[in-house]
């Protein structure tokens, strides 16, 4: 076997175990020693591709990140191209966004559920490293659909699109990571309510299902109403409906 595709080949190996026991463990929980056990390769070889732990796990990303950040430009750009001009639909953004994340939990090729999942649970509590990592990788991305947000919803503070954005990215981060809050504190967990147990392309398909319609409901909710003394007020949603702005049907 040629030198170049030996050592392309030990890369990916040590990539695919380090994916699997970083979602597995954490970031914390995994030594090198677990990684290069698991591999079959010497520790020589991890610091020879990868140099350190830190540069292990941002490459771990990084390998799948490529994937994901190109094809949702390329998604934004088609649908752009089709409106030729217009400002494109929420639930359109929302899907180029989110919908092409889930996709990778239905295509083991992209990582699958195990990516997903390692990139939901270190979202939500992110090393400083790892942060600075996700920020470059993202900038770009998140940039193009931030405006496109904001042209899809011109009567909506740029501040408050913002804020449900954010709010948004924590709930995908939540519910990819696949922690079951529900059975913490009740002892009844989500799985608890089908019965039976499925493969992981059919989990991935129906999380989307249930995820997409939420995070478009919160982006459509009504506006916060806020006092002079920036409390929030109860306002009903017959009074702030008019200032939402409503998705024209196809």
């Amino acid at each position: 076997m040629p030198e170049n595709k030996l050592n392309s080949d030990t890369r990916e190996r040590i990539l695919d175990v380090a994916e699997r026991q970083f979602m597995a463990h954490g970031f914390e929980g995994t030594s090198m020693r677990m990684i290069t056990s698991m591999a079959d390769v010497n520790l020589a070889a991890v610091n020879y591709h990868f140099g350190s732990k830190e540069s292990l796990l941002c490459e771990v990303f990084r390998r799948r990140l490529t994937w994901l950040n190109h094809e949702r430009l390329r998604v934004l750009d088609d649908l752009e191209q089709q409106a030729k001009g217009a400002p494109l639909k929420p639930s359109q953004i929302l899907e180029a966004f989110f919908g092409t994340l889930m996709r990778i939990g239905e295509d083991e090729s992209l990582g699958g559920m195990t990516f997903l999942r390692l990139l939901g649970r270190t979202l939500t509590d992110p090393a400083e490293f790892i942060r600075a990592f996700f920020a470059k990788e993202y900038a770009e991305v998140l940039e193009r659909y931030k405006l496109a947000l904001f042209r899809a919803l011109p009567d909506v503070p740029k501040a408050e699109i913002v804020w449900r954005l954010h709010f948004m990215l924590g709930a995908m981060s939540y519910a990819i990571a696949g922690t079951d809050i529900l059975h913490v504190i009740t002892g009844h967990g989500i799985g608890d309510m089908s019965g039976k147990e499925e493969d992981e392309q059919s989990e991935a398909k129906k999380l989307s299902a249930r995820l997409m319609p939420f995070l478009l409901g919160g982006l459509r909710a009504p506006l916060p109403q806020f006092s002079d003394s920036t409390r929030p007020q109860q306002v009903p949603l017959a009074k702030t409906a008019r200032n939402q702005p409503q998705e024209k049907k196809p």
